[in-house]
């Protein structure tokens, strides 16, 4: 196991590096640049453009842009050496003078815990989505099961295939007219993200989807596991039909639904940008988004590369998992 850790921990080397080269090539292809426009939308001279290339490296070759920001290279300004992303370094953001992607992300305002900072918000948002997925989805997906081809299969099949087949940006615009301007139950502004309530309309819109997915995969594992012959062995020896489903059908289905349950967590971070931006929510992804806008080169890649680390991590955390709830499983060393 240790062996098998070691080669995959080596393998997100690459594979960081590859998801960096490729968002490089992709964000420096788009029309634009980071002194297009000033906070003002004003245009910024020529002489300003020089001077800001110049002290932020912009300057310099496309290859050695991309090596400066993953492995380092000397200010042409200040001649020190700064050490790229390999030593935890995103940058300095281009619009937000005077800080660097990583305070942006991971800082939180004085006086405030971590769970404060843009990202302490959306790993929140997403913790909140996922717990909203399990604790439905799961229920959803046995109940359809155990009452197969019955109105309580019906509408656990409409709901998750609803899920599903609804996008979620949909689904926000949806909730937002009929909670926010009709019922007027919620604020569609919302200055104070401390209250609850105002987490609960983002954070179902945002796991309704993986709510859809838990139900229909619960749904179909357990409807294999009932075919099973252990199971008509432990209600031929008369165990009771709660113990039966419970420790002997609920704990082999949920095998396949607790390994993406790392995946899903980071995938909910990941792609709450939308739901953030709809919603106003002070999270990672919509600074994200402002960065896209605003071409902010090192915002963009350091995002980027967060959310591919917790991706990549996600994963690998799945497969080191996986062995212990399945003990058929063995990691090939």
């Amino acid at each position: 196991m240790a062996t098998y850790f070691i080669r995959r921990m080596f393998w997100l080397f690459p594979v960081l590096l590859t998801v960096s080269l490729v968002t490089f090539i992709i964000m420096r292809s788009a029309p634009g640049g980071p002194w297009d426009t000033d906070s003002d939308r004003r245009q910024v001279d020529a002489s300003t453009r020089k001077s800001l290339d110049a002290y932020y490296g912009l300057d310099k070759p496309l290859w050695r842009q991309f090596t400066a920001y993953v492995f380092g290279d000397i200010n042409s300004v200040t001649k020190k050496f700064s050490c790229g992303m390999i030593c935890g370094n995103l940058g300095p953001s281009y619009r937000q003078r005077g800080r660097t992607v990583q305070s942006i992300l991971f800082s939180a305002p004085p006086l405030q815990s971590f769970w404060q900072s843009r990202f302490g918000y959306s790993l929140r948002l997403g913790l909140i989505a996922l717990s909203f997925a399990i604790v439905l989805g799961i229920p959803i997906g046995v109940v359809a099961a155990l009452k197969q081809n019955t109105l309580w299969d019906y509408i656990g099949l409409f709901i998750a295939t609803s899920g599903i087949s609804v996008p979620s940006f949909v689904l926000a615009i949806f909730l937002i007219i009929i909670f926010g301007s009709w019922l007027h139950w919620i604020d569609i502004i919302v200055d104070n993200w401390n209250e609850v309530k105002y987490w609960l309309m983002p954070a179902t819109v945002l796991g309704f989807g993986t709510m859809a997915y838990t139900a229909r995969l619960t749904r179909s594992s357990m409807l294999e596991v009932m075919r099973q012959d252990y199971v008509r062995t432990a209600r031929s020896k008369g165990l009771a039909e709660r113990i039966v489903i419970i420790k002997h059908m609920l704990k082999n289905a949920l095998i396949p639904v607790v390994t993406i349950l790392g995946p899903a967590l980071a995938g909910l971070v990941t792609g709450s940008f939308i739901i953030e931006t709809m919603f106003s929510f002070p999270g990672m992804g919509r600074a994200y988004v402002q960065a896209i806008g605003q071409r902010d080169y090192s915002m963009i890649m350091g995002t980027t590369m967060v959310y591919a680390l917790l991706v990549a991590v996600a994963n690998l955390s799945v497969d080191l998992v996986y062995v212990f709830i399945d003990p058929r499983i063995r990691f090939e060393e």
